[in-house]
């Protein structure tokens, strides 16, 4: 017991002072996932919406795939990533590999399937007399989808944060095609996982309190939105 709390005072001690190394991580951890939660809003949104909205014959199909990738294990997409972006694979000149832009790959694969799913149920549970309101009151199709979308944003805002829960916290992927290496690719899930193997709980501690916190935030400011919007 002294030796965890002695880590915990030793783990704010390094928040406090700002410790390079320790923000080194955290801001490519923000960068690595926001970029790829920014990309995946910005597909899984407008798709989600018009596959609740659409009466289409592959929407079934479309919505298992969807669905299924809602499930899929975060290491085998880092799997089929660095099988993807490795020296024999298809897309191995980029160079990719063991770099932030595999991450974001990786990590852009996970969330889609969350954001898009989660918002096609959030506008399937619009009620149909919204849409033939605006409808009879000459809007186009693009108005139509925003007014639904206003309708359902409670839903919508709850499948982003899904999206940035699900690779803030993520691990396998981002290990297989990232490496973890020291100033280029380790993030906070990474680094609080080797931090732990090599017993510096200190550091891993201070990394865990900070993760839990940007957690915390992003969903408060999810809220806030889920209010204003």
């Amino acid at each position: 017991m002294d030796e965890i709390t002695h880590g915990f005072f030793q783990a704010i001690h390094l928040i406090l002072s700002a410790d390079p190394a320790l923000f080194e991580i955290v801001w490519l951890s923000l960068r690595v996932s926001g970029i790829a939660l920014l990309l995946s809003t910005t597909l899984g949104v407008p798709m989600g919406a018009a596959l609740g909205l659409a009466r289409v014959w592959a929407r079934g199909l479309i919505t298992a795939f969807l669905y299924t990738g809602m499930g899929l294990p975060p290491v085998v997409v880092g799997l089929f990533v660095y099988l993807m972006l490795s020296r024999s694979g298809p897309f191995g000149a980029l160079g990719w590999l063991f770099t932030p832009s595999a991450m974001i790959v990786a990590q852009v694969i996970i969330a889609f399937p969350l954001v898009a799913g989660l918002t096609m149920a959030a506008v399937q549970g619009v009620d149909a007399a919204l849409r033939m309101q605006v409808r009879s009151l000459g809007a186009t199709r693009w108005q139509e989808l925003w007014a639904v979308l206003r309708e359902a944003r409670i839903g919508v805002v709850a499948a982003i944060v899904a999206g940035f829960g699900g690779i803030i916290s993520e691990v396998g992927a981002v290990m297989l095609v990232g490496g973890n290496i020291e100033g280029k690719t380790r993030v906070l899930t990474t680094a609080i996982v080797l931090n732990t193997r090599t017993g510096e709980f200190a550091l891993a501690i201070a990394l865990g309190v900070i993760l839990l916190a940007l957690a915390f935030v992003a969903n408060i400011a999810m809220l806030r939105l889920q209010g204003r919007s």
